[in-house]
């Protein structure tokens, strides 16, 4: 263990002997999402290890950029680039809902802006690209060709001391507690809403006639769109069996509890590449129920839970075959305790936090 590079206080890295390695994470992000949450977490990850951090190129002694998705600054990355300094580029996937779903005229705009933002700095800026799934590598050499640039995968990674199961999981012999995790639900992504309401009121009508539902949902929610939600299921559950929990954006600090109480998450994104909530499910022990769209396949494996077949044209957004979720959903609930255990040893094979530091050091300092 000892010479791992997460162990290391010193490196050597091209023309520095033992000065403290500078590397720029461009660019800065705010807010909430997991592009916020994986600069944070990286960038805690290289300073523990003696690395400095900075987010402009401002910075005259830099060893690497890591260009998280895209950046405005392209004139900046091309003189940096110009000057010797590496750009390792981490690429998710691509905005396409707007192609198929009427999100407004800005949203397309700034949709299609993006594309062709991270299409140039791929093709044209970048020295090494990080992809963060096999699907997103794949997509996007089918969408944009492939590209002579040498390439990774490095799936997301969690800090597996915060996000863990509690000791004992109390599972309430008439309740069924479902969590849907989402950054945002609007944009397009209001489809992700449905299908997990849907989902919630049919896995209510298979079960034992006591037993209730709840819906949490974690991300923004316009008012309209949950009180139309509310509507409908007063207008179609009125027996009680399904209620939702609307709890808006959840501080990161607090999440991992939310997680912890629940029985099943639902990974309600289509095409996703490498859903974070997925990856801090599993962690926390609770298993996680999707369609087999995206990058889901590959992140749940054989022991995250499951995914059931999408049951039509995801890339047109065709409505699912939400009865094969239920019944993938009832099987985990029948052998939960197991899928609760194999959940957590999934994360620990595949998600630790450590591991994915140590990948993006050997990236861009290698």
């Amino acid at each position: 263990m000892n010479n791992k590079i997460s162990r290391r206080n010193t490196f050597n890295s091209g023309s520095k002997i033992n000065d403290q390695p500078v590397i720029c994470l461009l660019p800065k992000l705010s807010g909430i999402g997991g592009m916020v949450s994986f600069q944070e977490k990286l960038s805690e990850g290289l300073v523990r290890r003696g690395i400095k951090v900075h987010y402009t190129l401002d910075e005259a002694d830099l060893d690497s950029i890591l260009v998280i998705g895209g950046t405005r600054n392209l004139h900046q990355l091309r003189q940096a680039k110009r000057r010797g300094i590496r750009v390792i580029q981490r690429l998710d996937g691509m905005n396409w809902i707007h192609r198929v779903m009427r999100t407004g005229l800005r949203h397309w705009l700034r949709s299609e802006y993006g594309n062709i933002n991270l299409w140039l700095i791929r093709n044209h800026l970048a020295d090494k690209i990080v992809y963060q799934s096999n699907f997103s590598k794949d997509w996007w050499e089918k969408v944009r060709g492939r590209t002579p640039k040498p390439s990774v995968i490095i799936h997301n990674g969690v800090d597996l001391t915060k996000f863990k199961p509690r000791e004992t999981h109390t599972k309430f012999e008439n309740e069924i507690h479902l969590l849907l995790v989402e950054g945002s639900l609007l944009g397009g992504y209001e489809f992700g809403l449905q299908n997990a309401v849907y989902f919630a009121r049919e896995l209510a009508n298979q079960i034992n006639n006591n037993s209730q539902v709840e819906l949490a949902v974690v991300g923004k929610v316009s008012a309209d769109i949950r009180e139309s939600w509310q509507n409908w299921l007063n207008e179609n559950s009125r027996d009680g069996k399904v209620r939702i929990k609307w709890m808006g954006v959840v501080d990161h600090a607090k999440i991992s509890e939310v997680y912890q109480g629940a029985d099943l998450l639902f990974s309600a994104d289509i095409n996703a590449a490498c859903p974070n909530a997925v990856i801090e499910s599993v962690a926390s022990g609770t298993p996680v129920i999707s369609f087999d769209t995206g990058a889901l396949a590959e992140l749940v494996g054989d022991q995250g839970g499951l995914v059931v077949p999408y049951g039509g044209n995801e890339w047109k957004v065709d409505q699912p075959d939400i009865k094969s979720l239920v019944a993938g959903a009832i099987l985990i609930l029948q052998n939960l305790a197991a899928y609760r255990k194999s959940a957590r040893e999934r994360a620990e094979i595949a998600f630790d936090l450590d591991l994915m530091v140590d990948r993006y050091i050997e990236v861009l300092l290698g």
